[in-house]
């Protein structure tokens, strides 16, 4: 079970926009800047990010078929607000890992909670 569209709806309208003005400098929170694929108009979307080896990685907690997650991959690249720091991040590449192994072990079990079992690998660029 990933989480539902109703929740994915809510969080647009109303957490979205709390947790934007900060969501670029919490550690565990970002904000990923990325073009539509279509409109070419700027978006950006607050997530949970986590650094990894070579980059960042971000639980998709409302499964790959996320506008935001589309636009990454037809993009290849995006630009990553965290901590504080502007990242250039490129080669997006969907994982499926039942696992949870990118993750932190308390974030592991809290998604293991939600079923969440896909992750998106961004790297340094």
């Amino acid at each position: 079970m990933v989480l539902p569209e109703r929740l994915a709806q809510f969080n647009r309208v109303v957490t979205n926009r709390v947790t934007g003005p900060f969501a670029g400098w919490l550690p565990g929170f970002g904000i990923v800047v990325h073009r539509g694929r279509r409109s070419g108009k700027e978006f950006r979307t607050p997530l949970n990010v986590f650094r990894s080896s070579n980059g960042f990685v971000v639980a998709l907690t409302y499964g790959t078929d996320t506008d935001w997650v589309k636009n990454v991959l037809a993009a290849g690249q995006a630009e990553l607000l965290t901590r504080g720091e502007k990242c250039h991040v490129t080669q997006p590449r969907l994982v499926h890992d039942e696992s949870r192994r990118p993750m932190p072990p308390g974030v592991r079990q809290f998604l293991g909670l939600v079923g969440v079992e896909d992750f998106l690998l961004l790297k340094r660029g």
